[in-house]
């Protein structure tokens, strides 16, 4: 089986009442907005694949990492304050991943390479921070706290010249791990 079809086959499920509860809308790719389909959503049941849901539309807000599974109070489980409003869908990556974190914007300052998750970045790097980031390959998730604890921030590859124009312009973010097909 392909990647691709991995990804074909991904499917999330949400339900506008906790407990699996009221309307359901089924998702198998990303959507940015969720209301036309649902007023509310407060549980969801992850069948295939890995998604990221934010409590805001177009992927905006608090972010969290869902794996195949049942959440029937996301809300307590997770700790989120609010409905779901929009839903990412996350590719399964085989191959290496790479990433350059850089102390400062516009990929300035120190700089180090990742191909590995990163459980703290003050201990590996002496690092207090950095504000900058190219995911290179494969997709990570970064963590407001060491050892992948706190809030969290979704990175596909790209160029990230600086977290500031993003939802959390002040936060700091002291660990990263890959989200690698023992995901799935």
């Amino acid at each position: 089986m392909t990647s691709s079809d991995m990804n074909m086959m991904s499917r999330i499920i949400f339900y506008e009442d906790r407990n699996f509860q009221g309307r359901s809308y089924e998702c198998m790719s990303d959507c940015p907005d969720m209301s036309s389909y649902l007023n509310r959503c407060h549980s969801c049941r992850v069948e295939r694949g890995c998604f990221m849901v934010y409590n805001r539309t177009n992927y905006m807000g608090n972010q969290y990492f869902l794996r195949r599974g049942e959440y029937a109070d996301y809300m307590s489980m997770l700790g989120m304050s609010d409905s779901i409003r929009s839903c990412r869908m996350i590719p399964m990556h085989r191959g290496s991943f790479r990433m350059r974190i850089y102390e400062r914007e516009n990929f300035q300052g120190q700089m180090h390479e990742l191909m590995d998750d990163c459980e703290n970045v003050m201990d590996r790097y002496s690092m207090s921070n950095f504000m900058s980031c190219n995911v290179m390959e494969g997709h990570w998730l970064m963590y407001e706290q060491p050892n992948f604890r706190g809030r969290m921030m979704y990175l596909r590859p790209g160029e990230y010249r600086t977290f500031m124009s993003m939802a959390w312009g002040g936060t700091k973010f002291m660990s990263m791990r890959r989200i690698t097909d023992s995901c799935y």
